[in-house]
């Protein structure tokens, strides 16, 4: 049952990646894969989060495994970096490895902090 729900959890994520991918692009423009920086961003807070904050352990595989494991695009973002590289502008390609890996391990710390404060309000009250 746990590994089903797994899986349906990791399809909600894939939907909801490519949703995003697909609103990036129409908001902001290809120019730049602005919907592979937002999910994974979103994704690290996310994951953060979750990690400090939930505390059964099948709903945090569900969640981490599943949904956020269907969700987040780190290989998306390796091939996307690539082509920006293969492609000449290297700028925008170190623009895409600075900002994902600073705004992921903000985002990431970010959602730790919050779990961490939720927990706090969850045992004081």
């Amino acid at each position: 049952m746990r590994l089903l729900l797994i899986c349906l959890a990791g399809a909600g994520g894939t939907g909801a990646r490519y949703l995003i991918g697909v609103a990036a692009a129409r908001w902001l423009g290809p120019e730049f894969p602005y919907g592979t920086l937002v999910v994974n961003v979103l994704g690290s807070f996310a994951i953060g989060l979750v990690q400090q904050s939930v505390t059964p352990e099948g709903l945090r595989l569900i969640l981490t495994v599943g949904l956020l494991g269907g969700f987040t695009t780190y290989s998306a973002f390796s091939y996307e970096t690539l082509k920006l590289m293969e492609s000449g502008v290297w700028l925008v390609a170190a623009l895409n490895v600075v900002a994902t890996t600073a705004l992921c391990l903000v985002g990431c710390g970010v959602g730790l902090e919050l779990g961490r404060a939720l927990l706090v309000g969850r045992a004081g009250g």
